[in-house]
């Protein structure tokens, strides 16, 4: 009974968040309109159709290729751990990642998902954690090298921003380096980590507050015996940690480079496109401890905060709304078009082997 009403609750809360999730995306694009009344959809429309095409071309290039690389990522982790996904496996794994990630807050939808389909493609729940949890630590990670990064490309960036930004871009700075080692401390300690689990569920079944039947447990065994050896192949196999960092920091530098092409495609110079590259490093570092489906509204205001010290607020607005049109709207619905594709191509096929049997 209980597990039913725990199940109902979770149902009433993915349905509120579909709900809520589009509602709150054309309130903000709104909100930033109504910011800048000058700026409108046509202005928008002309101005994309009076960008540089090839520098448009590798934005959109580039924002595409934020999904491409976390696919890349996860598939080269599992090939270390045994498995051999194919591409459109590891393409899906990242969509549902990036999608359900993008309509939910951001630690309770994506890797849930990405965790169902691997295991559907039959990974073992102990290799799912390690992979998931070695990615989270080396997507954090990434995003605090590319915060050094923009330091030394340009010292001042931060001290630019408002005093709002520059808090939430030390609290986001914080946030993700204490996530990085909680990640590690997990990844290192998985045994001690399951055994508190262990002692948690006994307790509540001593106390009779949850009666976990035996297959609870031994599944958790289990789980607890794929994710050790994982984790150990991991720390001996220095090479699978190498490429997973290259491969999600490409994913987190390609989605933070789409700012700058967008820039130069509106006419901006070279030297003043550094500089859009690395305000875009500290702003996705400010709108990650936010727990808001994408950041929205958050995001919007770090950048056209960022941005306008570099050019004319109206221009600002323009190129925010374009960044986030490309980078976030267009990327999440991509996703949620592959998942979804994904979904029934899996249920297909496990209908046809239920036949065959």
């Amino acid at each position: 009974m209980e597990n039913e009403k725990k199940a109902k609750i979770d149902r009433y809360k993915k349905i509120f968040w579909v709900i809520f999730s589009p509602l709150l995306a054309i309130l903000t694009v709104w909100a930033v309109l109504q910011q800048n009344k000058s700026v409108s959809f046509k202005d928008i429309i002309d101005t994309v159709s009076h960008t540089n095409k090839v520098w448009f071309t590798l934005a959109a290039i580039s924002s595409f290729l934020f999904i491409v690389f976390e696919g890349v990522a996860l598939r080269s982790i599992l090939k270390g751990a045994g498995y051999r996904p194919k591409v459109f496996d590891g393409l899906l794994y990242s969509t549902s990642d990036i999608y359900f990630s993008a309509i939910t807050p951001s630690a309770t939808g994506g890797q849930p998902a990405t965790a169902y389909f691997m295991m559907k493609d039959g990974v073992s729940g102990g290799v799912v954690t390690a992979t998931l949890i070695l990615t989270l630590m080396m997507y954090s990670l990434s995003a605090v090298v590319l915060g050094i990064i923009s330091i030394i490309i340009s010292p001042h960036s931060f001290f630019s921003f408002s005093p709002l930004s520059k808090l939430l871009i030390i609290l986001g700075a914080v946030v993700l380096g204490t996530l990085t080692f909680c990640f590690f401390f997990m990844l290192k300690n998985g045994n001690r980590i399951f055994s508190w689990l262990e002692r948690f569920f006994n307790f509540l079944k001593r106390k009779k507050i949850i009666n976990f039947p035996e297959r609870v447990f031994k599944k958790l065994n289990k789980t607890k015996t794929d994710y050790a050896e994982c984790s150990k192949l991991l720390a001996r196999n220095h090479w699978i940690l190498i490429k997973s960092f290259i491969w999600t920091f490409l994913q987190r530098f390609s989605q933070t480079i789409a700012p700058a092409f967008l820039y130069l495609s509106l006419g901006g110079d070279i030297n003043s496109s550094f500089l859009i590259f690395s305000k875009q490093c500290l702003i996705t570092i400010g709108y990650h401890l936010i727990p808001i489906p994408g950041a929205m509204g958050v995001a919007d205001y770090l950048m056209i905060d960022g941005f306008s010290e570099i050019m004319e607020r109206n221009s600002a607005f323009s190129l925010e709304i374009l960044s986030r049109g490309l980078t976030f709207y267009l990327c999440v619905s991509f996703s949620g078009l592959i998942t979804l594709i994904g979904y029934i191509i899996k249920r297909i096929r496990k209908t046809d082997m239920t036949v065959e049997k």
